[in-house]
């Protein structure tokens, strides 16, 4: 991903657009076609010299008037066929979809190995029993394996979310001052677009419309979000008074300089802060999309700096997350023991809803339930014996029937119709 944001790279994207439009403008008669044919033969050969085109550009003050003063050093004579009826924006917006488009397709395979590494803990926890939490207090049970299906959903919309940004940035503007092919055929365009791997833009002006990068880069923001919001879900689980999952911990590793007991989630607390600075990146594209009337160039410094920043930290997060993800260690059997920490107060509403269907009106219920529960939670005594032991309770519900409704296995009945959701019936 780096080395795509490389100024040879960008050279190389520049003279391809370059050269693939002298092609199209030989085949049209518009330049001799010996000309377009030097062009490449001396132009592919090329080892732009960026210190030659950074003192070029000094004494310009034009980036791709520098890049074409250097590229005729190589070409000679037939140079002045090139750049015909472009402008800059030209090759800067066409370069720019390239570079986005080949940066989708990066962030598309970290996006798969992050798909892989949740399938497989989802699988192999799909039974694995532990405390959902509302307000990050105990709720009702759910299963780790849910958790890790929640979050394949999640990346698996994320995904389509990019293929679908992917589609829309990879576009082609080859149409001259203020789009009106005034200078240039929409034939040399097409060409190009077709050459380059991109679909033309319907009706630029001078510029691709700036939605394109902004519905881009907020679809970088959203997948940065479901990274942070796996990253935070498991440094909530590392908590040493929760310790249900944690960071791998390597054999010489060192969690502090001072406390040789720490095993800190370094890993995901460094996700959460690379997330906040993909989600920088949304606002400026957002702001980018209000040019003035054919074109200004407030958008570019912008883009010079969120387009390498974005993609580049969202690429090293995937596959930073996918690594977490396939080692994480899971300890199932203190998810167990959180589940019990507070006495089975986990199947309250189980008990509510039992009360209700004997004839107890929802208030006098929720009133037995929450009496009962509050004592089970101060003194952490056991709900289901405050339950037996309490005399409004056993007018409607018997031991055998109160004790049925501590089955934890009640709760866990549809994880497999959730999982063929997710992960299809097979």
């Amino acid at each position: 991903m780096v080395a795509l944001w490389s100024a040879q790279t960008k050279y190389k994207i520049w003279f391809e657009i370059e050269a693939y439009a002298c092609d199209s403008m030989a085949e049209a008669g518009v330049i001799p076609k010996e000309a377009a044919a030097q062009i490449w033969e001396r132009g592919s050969v090329a080892n732009f010299d960026v210190d030659r085109i950074d003192e070029i550009e000094r004494e310009v003050k034009h980036d791709v008037i520098a890049f074409l003063t250097h590229l005729a050093e190589f070409v000679g004579e037939p140079s002045r066929f090139i750049h015909q009826g472009l402008t800059s924006s030209d090759v800067l917006d066409t370069c720019l979809s390239v570079q986005l488009d080949r940066a989708s397709q990066l962030l598309l395979g970290g996006m798969d190995k992050v798909l892989a590494a949740l399938k497989k803990q989802a699988f192999a926890h799909i039974n694995a029993v532990c405390i959902g939490r509302s307000h990050g207090i105990h709720a009702e049970p759910t299963t780790f394996g849910l958790k890790m299906a929640q979050a394949y959903a999640e990346f698996s919309r994320n995904k389509k979310r990019l293929e679908t940004a992917r589609e829309e940035i990879a576009i082609c503007a080859i149409s001259g001052a203020v789009g009106t092919f005034a200078n240039i055929d929409p034939n040399v365009e097409a060409h190009v677009a077709n050459k380059m791997g991109l679909k033309v833009e319907p009706v630029s002006t001078q510029i691709i419309p700036r939605d394109r990068h902004a519905a881009f880069f907020a679809t970088l923001g959203v997948v940065a979000s479901s990274i942070e919001r796996i990253a935070t879900e498991i440094r909530h689980l590392q908590r040493t008074e929760v310790a249900e999952a944690e960071e791998f911990f390597a054999k010489g590793q060192k969690g502090s300089s001072a406390m040789p007991h720490k095993r800190n989630p370094v890993l995901t607390e460094n996700l959460t802060g690379l997330a906040r600075l993909i989600r920088s990146c949304v606002m400026p594209a957002m702001e980018n999309v209000a040019l003035w009337h054919e074109r200004d160039i407030s958008h570019s410094s912008v883009e010079r700096g969120i387009a390498p920043d974005a993609t580049i930290h969202l690429d090293f997060a995937l596959h930073r997350l996918a690594d977490v993800l396939d080692n994480l260690v899971v300890h199932e059997d203190q998810m167990l023991a959180n589940l019990e920490r507070l006495g089975g107060l986990h199947n309250s509403q189980r008990v509510l809803l039992a009360l209700t269907q004997k004839g107890a009106s929802r208030e006098e219920a929720y009133s037995l339930v929450q009496s009962n529960a509050m004592e089970a939670w101060q003194n952490r005594s056991n709900f289901a014996e405050l339950l037996e032991n309490n005399e409004a309770v056993r007018a409607y519900l018997n031991p055998q029937e109160l004790a049925a409704l501590f089955d934890t296995a009640y709760h866990l009945r549809h994880v497999n119709t959730i999982f063929a959701r997710v992960f299809g019936s097979s």
